[in-house]
């Protein structure tokens, strides 16, 4: 915005010297506030980088410290045993005069010292209580003393009111596990899924791994760790109005980006004191993925002061800033609204263009290359913008006459939309439908889905509760009629490109309809019945999972979960292998009529037992596949051929599956306005012949899944698979006493409408993702 004040200050006029530039007072003003925001951003960024560098401690420490050495040396004491003496003899003595200032500088400069020993100390201590995880092995709700004692240890070293990067200093480095025990526990992990004669064939293909190339791999890979760091509401549409939404929607995303730049959103903490890594938040906002022939990388701006937005085949450029803030929401709507009613066309193949984000990477990289210098200048807005905004031309959004359908066709067009009106290589895209709904896309490389999750409960939660909108459903507050008009980008594509955007959008489109999504709620059970029966609710789902997906398929295949390993500096993910032998040996009990429910019962709690210690040995940095793949890289980066880790590397994951956490419930009055909790997410099936679930725990009554597969597959059926789990579910609880009465209730209404009744009227639910893209609504 501020860029476009500038322009049309400028006056030029030709002279026999050439062409003068004459600039407005206007201008000038403008530019002084654009340089003193620009240095205020700088100085902020400095003084939150060194409060954050010396937590626990704070600069008041430091006046204490200099003070009580000011104080001891006027009582002739000397705390430095010497040493300021000889700090003095090394300062200039400006001829003898300002005796008394050698002494305040040779004391400000010890007590500087002396707190910055005190600060690595601090910083030390704290890794390595940090280190500690003992307490993820002990049982669920039993505190041994060592884990007390670690914990009021932490407390003691963890200062208060953290910033949103204080602890990253303190974080442990990931550990690196013993190559024998990884390659026991991928045998292990294995063992279910395989025939015995395939089963031996890659154990003697591991045993050759440890004999030839383990050793070496394990040495470089402990050699790099010693010096390298590792969603729309259903039933609660604000505002139908299209322009509206997005203006609240845009506003509260970069007050949090506002908040996110201040480091004002507190670290998350489990049990309220061990620090996860807050790395991955700092690439939210201006990020784009940039394509690559031989890989991508991603660019990251410090600052952005516009979005770029999509609308029936057009690109525009939407200033967010004033001369002095944000724009206000109203001011947003105004813009988005200008957008809407520009009825000029799309030029020829810019319509298409965003297609190529979903092209393979080499075809879109060498595109890139092509572009002259007006449509360069149009991509780099595009990539240099805050996030993308998508206004939809059709409505979208749950429906009461057809609730199961439109949520599905719901959750596709936040997934793949047409194919060609998302920018999948941008960090996120806002999607708005005609009808006020809205939704997220997210490209996945740059973080994990609690980040962008945690993002989107905050910006619903401020979108609704503390924007708001009018009675007559605009955003609050006035317009602004002096603002300039979104800018329109140029493309002036060349015409060889012409072709790979129309095999782009092909492609595309085929990508897309192949898709198929099931959403669904159920709400006869949740968290809080889980936690009466003293079991892992995460744990409980997942053995579900498997007993509904041998219902599908009539076998066990690998089974993928997504761990957090942000107890490390710079942790993203791990697997855990949910496919254990205990997990199998439960679902062949209950699908044998001659074995009984206490039996059942107990073969189901010891598979519990064994999920949750392999989740507790992912988080603590022992788990499989992490420690595999970076042995894998190191062995092509030396041109080792490993037989093993190559048929490791090429394993199909046929069942893939995360938890989407609800982190911030202090922004929902849950019990008062259950419709406004945040649904979740989604993503895509990481086989041609698999599924991708997700689930997220909405309060302690419902739980939303979220099922894809591929149309194209003979072997999937997402909608199938959907009953598999709601069946699956209530078998699992009719195995406890309290239990037994849901699955009395369901199957005694019969099955056709009992979704209904599981929730697709009362909550909203959520989303779809593909292996890169993951969506929330």
């Amino acid at each position: 915005m501020a860029e476009a004040h500038q322009a049309v200050g400028f006056r030029t006029s030709l002279t026999s010297d050439g062409a003068e530039v004459e600039l407005s007072a206007p201008v000038l003003q403008e530019i002084y506030l654009s340089g003193l925001r620009s240095w205020k951003r700088h100085l902020s960024r400095f003084w939150n980088d060194f409060l954050t560098g010396v937590f626990p401690a704070s600069p008041l420490s430091w006046l204490f410290l200099f003070s009580a050495i000011q104080l001891a040396w006027f009582l002739q004491l000397d705390p430095s045993l010497g040493l300021m003496e000889k700090i003095k003899e090394l300062l200039p003595d400006w001829g003898g005069q300002h005796h008394g200032l050698r002494g305040v500088l040779a004391a400000a400069l010890f007590a500087s010292c002396l707190w910055g020993t005190l600060i690595f100390t601090l910083h030390v201590a704290l890794r390595l209580l940090l280190s500690y995880h003992g307490w993820l092995l002990e049982p669920h709700g039993a505190m041994s003393s060592p884990t007390k004692t670690w914990l009021a240890l932490v407390r003691i070293f963890s200062g208060r009111h953290p910033m949103l990067f204080s602890y990253q200093r303190s974080l442990p480095r990931q550990p690196v596990p013993s190559v024998q025990d990884t390659v026991r526990k991928y045998l292990e992990s294995v063992r279910p899924v395989l025939s015995d004669e395939d089963f031996d064939w890659t154990a003697v293909l591991a045993q050759e791994f440890l004999r030839l190339q383990a050793s070496l791999l394990q040495w470089y890979l402990r050699l790099k760790s010693w010096w390298a760091s590792n969603y729309d509401f259903l039933y609660v549409t604000p505002t139908p109005l299209q322009a509206a939404r997005a203006g609240n929607a845009v506003h509260a995303l970069l007050l949090y980006r506002h908040r996110l730049n201040r480091q004002e959103i507190p670290p998350t903490l489990l049990m309220g004191m061990r620090p996860l890594c807050s790395a991955q938040y700092e690439k939210i906002f201006n990020t784009t993925r940039i394509p690559g022939v031989q890989k991508d990388y991603i660019r990251h701006l410090h600052d952005s002061q516009h979005v770029a937005v999509f609308h029936r085949g057009r690109f525009f450029r939407v200033g967010t800033h004033s001369r002095n803030s944000l724009l206000s929401p109203r001011a947003l709507e105004q813009q988005f609204q200008r957008i809407l009613d520009d009825p000029s066309p799309a030029c020829p193949h810019e319509e298409h263009l965003a297609a190529l984000t979903a092209a393979p990477r080499g075809t879109w990289a060498q595109v890139r290359r092509s572009l002259k210098t007006q449509a360069a200048e149009a991509l780099e807005a595009v990539e240099g913008a805050a996030f993308f905004v998508s206004l939809d031309a059709e409505p979208a959004g749950l429906t009461r006459e057809d609730p199961a359908a439109s949520l599905d066709a719901y959750a596709h067009a936040l997934l793949a939309g047409r194919g060609h009106d998302r920018w999948f290589d941008k960090s996120f895209t806002l999607i708005v439908f005609s009808n006020g709904k809205l939704g997220l896309s997210v490209e996945h490389s740059w973080a994990d889905c609690p980040i962008s999750g945690h993002m989107w409960e905050f910006t619903l939660a401020t979108e609704c509760f503390q924007l708001g909108y009018s009675t007559d459903g605009h955003c609050k507050g006035h317009p602004d009629p002096t603002l300039p008009r979104p800018q329109r980008l140029q493309w002036d594509l060349p015409d060889q490109i012409h072709s790979s955007i129309s095999l782009a959008l092909r492609g595309a489109k085929i990508l897309s309809e192949n898709v198929d999504c099931h959403v669904f709620p159920f709400s006869l059970f949740g968290k809080s019945f889980i936690r009466r029966c003293h079991l892992s609710s995460d744990s409980f789902i997942q053995i579900a999972l498997q007993l509904a997906h041998f219902r599908d398929r009539g076998q066990f295949c690998l089974t993928y979960e997504s761990a957090m390993t942000r107890l490390f500096l710079e942790g993203r993910t791990e697997t855990v292998r949910s496919c254990t032998r205990e997990a199998c040996n439960f679902v062949r009990a209950m699908e044998d009529k001659e074995k009984t429910d206490p039996q059942c019962l107990a073969l189901f709690r010891v598979a519990v037992d064994k999920h949750q210690a392999l989740l507790k040995a992912a988080m603590s940095g022992q788990g499989v596949d992490r420690h595999l793949f970076a042995l894998y890289v190191v062995s092509r980066f030396l041109h080792l051929q490993s037989p093993f880790l190559t048929q490791v590397h090429s394993e199909q994951w046929q069942l893939s599956t995360s938890q989407i956490p609800v982190q911030q419930m202090h922004l929902f009055d849950v019990h008062n306005y259950p419709d406004y909790v945040s649904s979740g997410g989604g993503f895509g099936p990481a086989d041609d012949h698999g599924y991708g679930v997700s689930y997220i725990f909405m309060g302690d009554d419902m739980i939303t899944f979220h099922i894809s597969s591929k149309k194209s597959s003979t072997k999937t059926d997402s909608h199938r698979l959907g009953q598999h789990i709601e069946d699956a579910l209530l078998d699992v609880a009719s195995l406890f006493q309290a239990g037994q009465h849901f699955k009395r209730r369901f199957r005694g209404s019969g099955k056709e409408d009992s979704r209904h009744r599981c929730g697709f009227l009362s909550r909203q639910t959520g989303a779809s993702k593909t292996s890169m893209t993951s969506t929330y609504f």
